[in-house]
């Protein structure tokens, strides 16, 4: 793990209660937390509580991936979510980040409060599956998951509106734009946690290449930062036959590009991550190939797990562009634009979610030194806020179309009673019920 910490689920010499094995194994695991406290009354919840439920929640989730909608337009997405939590007789709220749903349950007398988070929207690709849920709606598709994000938290909500228990308030987050675009930044500005107080937050994403049945949790970072730079490279055009009488802004951004790979082989230590990356290059008319441009336009994206490193990026960048520019007789135009934090789970929050995973699926099934990501979350809004950690579920073998934003991504179901279970188990555990 980032920080050399290992989280142990299953503390030496404590009692072992095996279930009956379902879609995995699940083990209730006693250990030394809130779940412990005197008067206690634990009841293992595992996926075999979901399985009776699955088709109807597969039906769900289905009928999101069928309809997807993007940043700021999940109202379909919003109606279902809402509808059925008022049906469970679970508070809605409706409005944040403008098509945002938080619902509040609350049980006893406990005045703790989690929030659980789960993304709705889904990205401008165009689907190329052909099964019967594919996307009804040109150029856009879930294929990052969320329709079965949204899936799991309901089937939570759900199955905790029966039981409730708990002792507590939990407020089931469905967030709106994660994709590129801030819905998380945007509820919290608009007072998500002034509204509905958290004492910890959670969030879980799918992850191919985990088996089903199992979950990854690390202490620390989980995704870096995710943010935009734009470089332009502006010189004087002039005829392609006649380059003496201009300033090439192409050879300018050509050794720019170049030198670009030294920021993090040459300025950021070897022993942190970092990632600075070229994504678009616009220049002249491609009908046009007498004319050296006046200006070149350069976009790309740049990620770090620490602030210091997100600090160092923004200004090497801008450094090596202008130096290139100079040695040229150009001028560089720069804007660096951060978008999300780095995603960093509190040591605490990751250790109750550990031990959360391990009673709804057994100690072997929950991964600890699973490495961070270099993808970005807009959840890092919440985190920086309130503590809390970031969990992994896995849904399958990275292939055939199960890799995130891959035209043919679809979500597996199986992997939806694991989830919800591991949501059950992690309310249980944060606000343990009192007999």
């Amino acid at each position: 793990m980032p920080d050399g910490q290992v989280l142990d689920s299953k503390p030496a010499g404590r009692p072992v209660r095996r279930a009956e094995p379902g879609l995995v194994k699940a083990i209730d695991i006693i250990g030394m937390d809130r779940a412990d406290a005197p008067g206690y009354r634990y009841r293992m919840v595992s996926p075999t509580d979901f399985q009776a439920s699955l088709p109807e929640l597969a039906a769900w989730r289905r009928d999101i991936h069928a309809h997807p909608e993007t940043a700021f337009e999940e109202v379909r997405t919003g109606d279902l979510v809402a509808a059925k939590l008022a049906s469970w007789g679970i508070d809605v709220h409706r409005g944040l980040a403008k098509t945002g749903v938080v619902g509040t349950l609350r049980a006893g007398s406990g005045t703790r409060a989690i929030g659980l988070r789960a993304d709705m929207d889904a990205l401008n690709m165009q689907e190329l599956n052909d099964f019967a849920h594919r996307s009804t709606i040109a150029g856009k598709m879930h294929a990052c998951g969320h329709d079965g994000h949204t899936t799991m938290l309901l089937a939570a909500a759900r199955h905790l509106a029966r039981h409730r228990g708990f002792d507590g308030a939990v407020h089931f987050i469905f967030q709106p734009a994660e994709e590129n675009e801030g819905g998380g930044r945007v509820m919290v500005q608009e007072g998500l946690f002034e509204r509905f107080p958290c004492d910890a937050v959670y969030g879980m994403h799918n992850m191919p290449g985990i088996p089903v049945g199992r979950m990854a949790v690390q202490a620390g970072p989980a995704l870096a930062s995710s943010d935009s730079w734009e470089v332009v490279m502006r010189g004087r055009g002039t005829h392609g036959a006649k380059p003496h009488l201009g300033t090439d802004a192409t050879v300018a951004a050509a050794n720019f590009i170049l030198a670009l790979q030294t920021i993090v082989s040459r300025s950021v230590d070897p022993l942190e991550s970092a990632a600075v990356s070229l994504g678009s290059i616009a220049a002249g008319v491609p009908e046009t190939w007498n004319v050296i441009p006046a200006e070149v336009r350069l976009r790309g994206t740049a990620r770090a797990f620490r602030p210091e490193i997100r600090d160092l990026l923004e200004a090497s960048i801008g450094r090596v562009a202008d130096g290139a520019a100079r040695a040229h007789g150009c001028r560089a135009d720069y804007r660096y634009i951060r978008r999300n934090p780095p995603v960093v789970n509190t040591k605490a929050n990751a250790e109750i979610a550990a031990r959360a995973a391990a009673r709804a699926l057994g100690a072997e099934n929950v991964l600890h030194d699973f490495p961070p990501s270099t993808a970005g979350e807009d959840f890092s809004f919440m985190l920086e806020k309130v503590p809390g950690a970031y969990v992994w579920v896995g849904i399958g073998p990275g292939e055939e179309g199960c890799l995130h934003h891959n035209p043919r991504y679809d979500f597996n179901d199986g992997a939806l009673p694991v989830g919800a279970a591991f949501w059950v188990s992690l309310v249980e555990t944060e606000l343990p019920a009192r007999g």
